[in-house]
C-alpha cells in the first residue's frame, strides 16, 4: 500500500507525526503540491490524502492505481466526487474536528471589537496611563455583550456551540438555518437576521442558495452599529459590498478568518479597510483542534483499509 500526502504542511507543520499510518502503508510526504505536480506527486498511489488540492475527473482518469482520498478537513468541494464514484475511488472527510476552536475564534473577534484589548494594552505599553491624571482611561468606546443580539446564520455543530457561548454572555440568540433543522432557538427569516442582530456570525457551508448572502442589499438591513463575523467560508459574502458598507459608515466592523481567495491576493477588496479584523484561515489550526483532525483521518484510513469506511463523503 502506498500513501502520498499532497499538502501536508498546514495540518502539520512539523509538530505532529504521520507514524500512525506508516504501520499500514508506505508514506511519502509533500508539505505542497504545485497544481502543475498533482499527477506526478499521486504516481502510482494507491491512497492520498489531501486538503485543498483539486482533484479532477482527468486527474483520476490519470491515477488509475488512485483508490482512496482522504481529506484532512471537513468541505469536499475540492474533490470531483461524481468523477471519484465512476473510478471506484472512496473519499471520506474529517467532520466536526473544529467545532470549539472556530466558535473560539469568532469569539474572540466580537471581544476584539467590544474591549480592544490590544488598543489599550499598547497604549499603555507607549506609555500614555504613566501620564494620565485619572486611574483609568479608554482609547475606544467599550461595549457589553450581555442583552446584545447574536445572529447565527446556519446552525450545524459549530453555529450550536456559538449560541451556548453567546447564551453565556448574556446574549439574546436569534437563529436563521441555512436549511430546515428541529430544535432552532428563536428562528427567524434571514431579513430578519439581519435587521437585528448585533452581531451576524455566519455558519453556513457554501452553496448556490448561501452564496454571496451578505451583499449590497442584506448589508443595508443592518444596523449601523452591527457586526459581521465570518469563520465559515469567504464566498458566502460580496467582499466589495463589505468594503463598501466598511468605508461609508453603514456597519461598524467586520472580522474574517476566511476569504473568497486563499491565500490574500493584493487585489482582495478587504486589505487595508477600516474595522475590519482579518485572520489567515487560523481558527481551525490550534494543535488540540490538528491532532483531533490527525486522529480522525487516521481512523478513516484503517476503517477503509478494514473494509468498513466511516466518514464516507463519496
Amino acid at each position: 500500500m502506498k500513501l502520498t500526502v499532497l499538502d501536508g504542511y498546514a495540518l502539520n507543520p512539523g509538530d505532529l507525526t504521520w507514524d500512525s499510518f506508516k504501520q499500514f502503508a508506505s508514506v511519502t510526504v509533500y508539505e505542497r503540491t504545485p497544481l502543475n505536480s498533482v499527477i506526478n506527486h499521486i504516481d502510482d498511489s494507491d491512497a492520498v490524502l489531501l486538503n485543498k488540492i483539486i482533484i479532477t475527473p482527468d486527474i483520476l482518469k490519470q491515477c488509475p492505481n488512485l483508490k482512496y482520498i482522504g481529506i484532512l478537513a471537513t468541505g469536499y468541494n475540492v474533490v470531483d466526487v461524481k468523477a471519484a464514484r465512476k473510478f471506484g475511488v472512496t473519499v471520506t472527510n474529517v467532520p466536526s474536528y473544529s467545532t470549539m476552536s472556530v466558535a473560539q475564534h469568532v469569539f474572540s473577534f466580537i471581544t476584539a471589537f467590544t474591549n480592544h484589548v490590544q488598543l489599550h494594552s499598547d497604549s499603555v505599553m507607549k506609555g500614555r496611563w504613566t501620564s494620565c491624571p485619572d486611574f483609568c482611561y479608554w482609547e475606544a468606546p467599550l461595549t457589553e455583550l450581555a442583552g446584545k443580539t447574536l445572529g447565527i446564520f446556519g446552525y450545524g455543530h459549530i453555529g450550536e456551540r456559538v449560541a451556548l457561548i453567546g447564551q453565556a454572555f448574556g446574549m439574546n440568540i436569534i437563529c436563521c438555518p441555512h436549511r430546515l433543522k428541529e430544535g432552532i432557538p428563536s428562528p427567524v427569516s434571514p431579513d430578519e437576521l439581519f435587521q437585528k442582530s448585533d452581531f451576524l456570525t455566519l455558519h453556513a457551508p457554501l452553496t448556490p442558495e448561501t452564496t454571496e448572502v451578505v451583499n449590497r442589499r442584506t448589508l443595508s438591513l443592518m444596523k449601523e452599529s452591527a457586526y459581521v463575523i465570518n469563520t465559515a467560508r469567504g464566498g458566502l459574502v460580496n467582499e466589495k459590498d463589505v468594503r463598501t458598507a466598511l468605508d461609508h459608515g453603514r456597519i461598524a466592523g467586520y472580522a474574517c478568518d476566511v476569504l473568497t481567495t486563499e491565500p490574500m491576493k493584493d487585489d482582495c477588496p478587504l486589505l487595508g479597510a477600516p474595522n475590519c479584523l482579518i485572520t489567515p484561515h487560523i481558527a481551525w489550526a490550534p494543535k488540540e483542534t490538528r491532532i483531533r483532525l490527525m486522529d480522525t483521518a487516521f481512523k478513516n484510513f484503517e476503517c477503509y483499509l478494514k473494509g468498513s469506511p466511516q466518514n464516507v463523503v463519496s
